[in-house]
């Protein structure tokens, strides 16, 4: 009798662990999570309508560059400004609905979600940059522009340093929204500290500090050259600040924090 019941408990621990979801499997639950929400849809729409605008715009501008980069750069804005405010959402929205409860009883263990959200939201990065360098290989045939064989051109630490960055600026939306554990905060504070920090770092004697954690310093060079490095120092600095501390403390909450 006992050893049929060992085999009857084993059977079920063995199925429970073979049952339980995969990464893979939880990142694309948490990528339809995004565009379940009216709120993440609709913004999901804006984006795209407000890049193809852009990438318009720049096509009948009489100045500016019209080749593949010069359609590539401008359009990319709008993903890397109002993504990160999906994945604040995509985290905050669990608390602000209640549904963490109902999402940490079926997989206990919270940091495998919160890894499984920052994969989704690096997933949606990637596809948002493909769909911009589509719309920018679309434009250029129409856009006016004298004849020049680099037209097409599109230089890789270009794209590697612009992937980049609009991949860490989605995470660190996902670390504001799991620091905060809250919507309307994360999303002011997402966009109103590093203003504040730049306003602050015009003090002279600040001058400094400014060089390794002022974003508006260390990270808009990514669009205009290949970073040496001493700036690539002072980038991984600015994300050290913005990125792995929300995203620690962030970590720390859901793991700790009561879910009710």
């Amino acid at each position: 009798m006992s050893a049929t019941t060992a085999t009857i408990e084993s059977r079920a621990v063995s199925l429970e662990a073979d049952s339980r979801p995969g990464l893979t499997r939880l990142s694309a639950v948490e990528l339809r999570k995004m565009v379940d929400t009216r709120a993440g849809f609709w913004l999901l729409v804006g984006i795209v309508l407000l890049t193809i605008v852009l990438v318009v715009a720049r096509v009948f501008s009489k100045n500016g560059d019209h080749s593949l980069t010069g359609l590539f750069v401008d359009p990319l804005q709008a993903p890397s400004t109002f993504l990160p405010v999906i994945g604040i959402l995509l985290v905050s929205s669990e608390w602000s609905q209640r549904t963490a409860l109902v999402t940490f009883s079926l997989v206990p263990r919270r940091l495998r979600v919160l890894s499984a959200k920052m994969f989704a939201g690096i997933a949606l990065s990637l596809l948002a940059f493909c769909l911009t360098v589509v719309m920018a290989a679309i434009a250029v045939p129409f856009a006016s522009h004298p004849a020049r064989s680099d037209i097409w051109a599109l230089p890789a630490w270009l794209v590697g340093q612009q992937l980049l960055l609009l991949v860490t600026s989605m995470v660190m939306g996902i670390a504001f929204g799991a620091a905060f554990l809250s919507s309307a905060p994360a999303i002011v504070l997402y966009f109103v500290l590093p203003i504040g920090f730049m306003a602050l770092f015009h003090v002279s004697w600040l001058e400094f500090i400014a060089r390794w954690f002022d974003a508006s310093r260390t990270l808009t060079p990514m669009a205009d050259h290949a970073l040496s490095g001493t700036e690539w120092a002072h980038a991984g600095a600015t994300l050290a600040i913005w990125l792995v501390v929300p995203l620690t403390i962030g970590a720390w909450r859901i793991a700790r924090g009561d879910v009710s």
